[in-house]
């Protein structure tokens, strides 16, 4: 499937965007990534240092990067459009090593958070503040002939969201910095602030469009980093009852112990009759944090590997059955494009509020903050592993096997990690 996209988006060609792509680079000068080569198989290699491309950027000097349970989907290439050699990465932070002549809110020094969407800030997307739905950002003209219209360019993120250069790396350019970069404070540590960039807003819009409220009864499938965040912004906005469903005895105990709320695993029961049994009448809001890898059914699995389908439907369904009627389901974990079997009638007649779609960091950014200054939100309570950048295709096959709790890493370059600079 990922060989077909690629010949799909050479002969389609790219759109224009309102800013280069690609940065420039400076082959005299070499920094570390980490790059995608396939199947399981990522590499920290040497690459040239990319350089300022426009005046609206900056060159940031990345001091804390980490790896996204979506970037399992790349890992695993099953996620569209990925090419030999892409640095991946798409959660980071830093210190601004240079700047373009029209950055304005930004000095060089500066410690800051850049989203993992980037914005333009002018289109009417942006404008409304539905950042991740930039209209100029993105050139994938596959994207647009896939799902109609193109969404933001993500950093190293395939090339369905623009082939850009990731954040596992050294340096990064950041495209209309004063837009997609936000100042930390010095009273909040980079073991916190890192977190803005993308797991802590995601979880909060997951529970924002599932409209999450006070006294809700909420279910989320998938008890990693989102889910367990998820859980975290429930207890903030009120919910009155929370259930988790994973399988990974580390992360079901997380739940329970540090965040005290209900928990099924789905390898000792059946899902769906399990939590009608603890809530009859249905959850008000079901939250989705796992993404489409996740095949139950031997359908699915088939479909999948026959590439008759591209994501498998079984939590949908399951979250369709088990929520309230009138009731609300969030889709925030990674989806690609076709499910078979989707069960269209029950949610239409159970009157069900369907939706998803990712983060808009910067709309959410300033309240994040606040609610970490304040105690509310920790995030580090997900971090299970603090690794040199050299080490993450060691952490990459520890977390796509779920092995030995592997959960959230915190990574250093290994200059900084080793002090040398």
């Amino acid at each position: 499937m990922n060989f077909i996209t690629k010949l799909q988006d050479k002969a389609l060609g790219q759109a224009p965007t309102s800013v280069p792509v690609q940065p420039r680079y400076d082959e005299t000068r070499k920094q570390h990534a980490i790059i995608w080569r396939g199947v399981r198989h990522v590499e920290y290699v040497e690459k040239p240092m990319p350089l300022i491309t426009d005046s609206r950027d900056i060159l940031l000097k990345i001091t804390a990067t980490t790896i996204c349970g979506s970037d399992l989907h790349l890992y695993n290439n099953t996620i569209l459009d990925m090419h030999d050699g892409d640095i991946i990465g798409h959660e980071f932070m830093g210190i601004i090593q240079e700047k373009g002549e029209q950055v304005q809110k930004l000095h060089v020094g500066q410690r800051v958070v850049v989203a993992f969407a980037i914005a333009c800030g002018t289109c009417d997307f942006c404008k409304r503040e539905e950042y991740s739905c930039c209209d100029t950002t993105n050139p994938s003209r596959l994207m647009e002939q896939m799902y109609g219209q193109k969404t933001a360019g993500f950093y190293g993120y395939s090339h369905l969201t623009g082939g850009v250069p990731g954040g596992q790396a050294e340096y990064v350019r950041v495209p209309f910095a004063d837009v997609n970069c936000l100042p930390i404070p010095d009273d909040i540590p980079d073991t916190k602030a890192l977190f803005l960039s993308d797991i802590i807003p995601t979880s909060y819009h997951g529970c924002e469009i599932g409209n999450v409220k006070k006294d809700s009864v909420v279910a989320i499938w998938g008890l990693g980093p989102i889910g367990l965040l998820e859980a975290r912004w429930c207890q903030i906005l009120g919910a009155k009852r929370i259930i988790g469903i994973d399988c990974v005895p580390e992360r079901l105990d997380i739940a329970r112990k540090y965040l005290g709320i209900e928990t099924i695993n789905f390898k000792e029961c059946d899902t769906t009759k399990k939590l009608l049994e603890l809530v009859p009448d249905g959850v008000d809001c079901s939250l989705e944090a796992a993404g489409f890898d996740y095949a139950k059914s031997l359908l699915h699995k088939i479909e999948r590997f026959l590439n008759l389908e591209t994501d498998a439907g079984d939590i949908l369904k399951e979250m369709i059955l088990c929520t309230r009627k009138a009731g609300t389901i969030s889709i925030i974990g990674v989806y690609n494009n076709t499910v078979n079997h989707f069960p269209i009638g029950p949610m239409m007649e159970k009157h069900l509020t369907v939706t998803g779609g990712q983060a808009y960091p910067q709309k959410h950014w300033k309240m994040c903050l606040e609610k970490i200054r304040s105690g509310e939100m920790d995030p580090t309570f997900v971090v299970s592993d603090h690794i040199k950048l050299s080490q993450a295709p060691d952490f990459y096959k520890k977390f796509d096997d779920k092995a030995h709790g592997a959960l959230k890493c915190f990574i250093r370059p290994d200059d900084i990690a080793e002090g040398k600079q």
